[in-house]
């Protein structure tokens, strides 16, 4: 497959989408995202269940080191779960060689962002991992829950929405994510808004992968930027050609691929020590 053959196919199931009421259209969007996931690798063990009253899925490799990474899905804020971000998930527990469990928060506009973020850190309370990774939306809440610890761990973030997400900061329009999406996204969820804890680095260790075709990379990279300055390890790469949702496809596009692998060895390498 290439990105366009992968822009085409995924734009044709949002087309769909926005024909139909949210509960059927968050069921297509589960649907389109895992048609892209292969399937999971040798060994690995699936479990869905509860944690303190909030939904998860956790993925145990055959291969596993100590310690959990907790995952958060994309969707901007209204959209995902658990099943939607599968194989991402999947092959991050393969990668990492470490349990991880997937959270399935609720979304908007049935809750509002703080909710959200509670579901969230109750999951990240009762399991304590060593390690943070969200994927858009995920990485916003992955940020906001880093921020408050006093010592944060490692941090993994795809292609997150950071700054005051404003006209004057996003970067130009692109397949799969406009910057009316990402100001339709900033109007839903005010909340979210973060521009003062943005300025400081959420964590002292961070990995992170954009793509070179999204208007939430500008921000990003001047957030990196500002990070590093202020003292934190932050390790980052951009994917060329790929466009923002990309990850879902990475085992059939090599670009988003060879990012994907790089970010994860670069992240394993930090809870490795």
């Amino acid at each position: 497959m290439n990105v366009d053959a992968f822009i085409q196919r995924f734009s044709a199931g949002l087309a769909v989408m926005e024909e139909q009421p949210l509960p059927e259209a968050r069921r297509a969007y589960d649907k389109l995202c895992r048609s892209f996931a292969p399937p999971d690798p040798d060994g690995m063990r699936v479990e869905d269940g509860s944690i303190n009253g909030v939904s998860v899925r956790c993925f145990t490799p055959q291969q596993q080191a100590p310690g959990g990474v907790l995952f958060i899905h994309g969707g901007g804020f209204t959209i995902g779960s658990t099943e939607s971000h599968h194989g991402p998930a999947a092959n991050l527990a393969q990668q990492l060689e470490r349990e991880v469990v997937s959270v399935n928060y609720r979304l908007a506009p049935e809750v509002t962002y703080p909710t959200m973020l509670a579901d969230c850190q109750t999951v990240l309370t009762a399991i304590q991992p060593i390690a943070l990774v969200g994927d858009s939306a995920g990485g916003r809440l992955a940020i906001d829950l880093a921020h408050p610890l006093s010592e944060a761990p490692p941090l993994g973030l795809i292609y997150p929405p950071v700054g005051e997400l404003s006209p004057a900061c996003l970067g130009e329009d692109a397949p799969l994510l406009s910057r009316h999406d990402v100001l339709s996204i900033r109007e839903q969820c005010p909340e979210i808004i973060a521009t003062q804890r943005d300025g400081r680095s959420p964590a002292q260790s961070m990995e992170i992968l954009t793509v070179e075709h999204d208007p939430l990379t500008q921000p990003i990279e001047a957030a990196v930027a500002n990070w590093r300055a202020a003292g934190a390890s932050v390790g980052y790469r951009r994917a060329p050609q790929m466009v923002h949702a990309a990850l879902h496809a990475q085992s059939q596009l090599p670009e988003m691929g060879s990012a994907w692998q790089d970010f994860c060895h670069a992240l394993k390498q930090r809870l490795d020590g």
